[in-house]
């Protein structure tokens, strides 16, 4: 179950991610700027982390890559974490993992999902990641392709 990822940096308003399943299975996403890395990316690096099964677990294994997909406990709660660390990029990642693992309990229990189990070193370890793959995004030129493998 590996998924091929390769986020294209656009010109405009969008980026592009273009996914190909080991099945030979293509799906492809416009994805709005946002001023951090694209929001699938940091589906990547919170999937790639916790090894858990998410949007892009969905889509590796044969979904297909909707923004309205069947409720599913684990990758609802990837999803909300994904919000969380997202939101935390937005406003510079000064948060304190506590805060983090507190707003994201919050969020899982307002949309009435299960919390994945998290302490202080995973959101380090998501962090690190996120900081990497950052790095390499604003390498990435405009017109340029950064490929992911995940799974």
């Amino acid at each position: 179950m590996t998924l091929t990822l390769a986020f294209t940096k656009g010109v405009g308003k969008h980026d592009r991610l273009d996914m190909r399943r080991a099945d030979g299975g293509e799906e492809r996403i416009d994805c709005p700027k946002q001023g951090i890395i694209p929001h699938d990316m940091v589906h990547y690096a919170v999937e790639n982390v916790l090894a858990a099964r998410g949007f892009l677990g969905r889509v590796a294994a044969g979904e297909d890559a909707a923004f309205t997909m069947q409720a599913e406990a684990e990758s609802d709660g990837v999803e909300r974490l994904v919000e969380v660390v997202q939101g935390d990029a937005w406003s510079g990642g000064e948060s304190t993992p506590d805060a983090m693992i507190d707003l994201y309990r919050i969020t899982c229990e307002a949309r009435a999902c299960p919390a994945l189990p998290l302490d202080a070193a995973t959101i380090g370890a998501i962090r690190a990641e996120m900081r990497t793959l950052g790095e390499a995004w604003s390498a990435t030129p405009i017109g340029g392709t950064l490929t992911l493998r995940f799974g």
